[in-house]
């Protein structure tokens, strides 16, 4: 039976595919990371800074983390393929700042500020539901769930800090702009988790010798998210809501933390 949980099961067994699955989930890690780094250098709000900092922090613990999923197995990261690479993607798509702009010294305006955080919640919200399928997959995995479920809980602390710093930012008077910037920010991220799903699918069929069937299923899968995203899903994307949990990126990151993973 060709399921989400078959299929993921699939590459976890496959020395190969699950390089390279661990691989693009490293790689948009610590490339996340780098980003915030940078926005937290350029940032001039005392309170946002650390805020910022802590999100990095935790996207390079999570880099860490499928860093040492690999090294368990006495694999090494590989490359990751441009059509795969997420982060690439979305920046060519024009969601979020440039690297560009991140090289720069100048210090980030509200609407950059904006830009960011817009950009964040958009693909948060697609981080975090990922992970909660990824939970549900390999939650009796005794090698992946402890590392799945930390993972998910910093996605789902991630996206609580965006939609409470944009309603503080909406309160302040800058609502019109950042439904701008969140909506353009969800036309591109629909667009480019198309694009990499299939990109990445074309992988995984080469290294798992999938039948011509199972990648065109596969395929219409990946489709039919996008068309259901384009017409309805982009809404879950660009609302906003006060979270339960309040302040969660406002204490340090605990140091190490990846390290309690088996």
């Amino acid at each position: 039976m060709l399921s989400t949980r078959s299929l993921f099961n699939e590459i976890y067994r496959n020395d190969q595919a699950y390089q390279l699955f661990c691989s693009i989930a490293a790689g948009g890690e610590d490339q996340g990371g780098w980003e915030n780094e940078r926005i937290t250098a350029l940032t001039r709000d005392p309170v946002l800074a650390p805020k910022i900092a802590r999100h990095g922090a935790d996207e390079r613990k999570h880099g860490r983390i499928f860093t040492q999923l690999l090294n368990k197995r006495g694999l090494p990261k590989v490359p990751v393929p441009d059509e795969a690479d997420y982060c690439m993607l979305l920046e060519r798509q024009g969601v979020g700042l440039s690297h560009e702009r991140l090289r720069s010294d100048a210090p980030l305006t509200d609407r950059e500020i904006i830009t960011y955080l817009a950009h964040s919640r958009v693909t948060e919200q697609r981080a975090a539901e990922q992970m909660r399928q990824l939970v549900r997959v390999y939650g009796d995995n005794p090698e992946l769930c402890r590392a799945m479920r930390m993972i998910s809980a910093d996605e789902d602390d991630h996206l609580a800090y965006c939609h409470e710093e944009l309603l503080r930012l909406t309160a302040e008077g800058h609502g019109p702009y950042i439904r701008h910037a969140l909506e353009a920010s969800a036309r591109g991220e629909i667009r480019t988790h198309r694009d990499v799903g299939l990109a990445v699918s074309a992988r995984m069929a080469r290294i798992l010798r999938w039948p011509r069937w199972q990648l065109a299923v596969i395929n219409l899968g990946v489709h039919a998210l996008y068309l259901y995203d384009l017409a309805f899903g982009w809404r879950r994307m660009v609302s906003l809501r006060m979270p339960e949990r309040r302040n969660a990126l406002g204490t340090p990151a605990p140091p190490h933390a990846e390290h309690e993973v088996p």
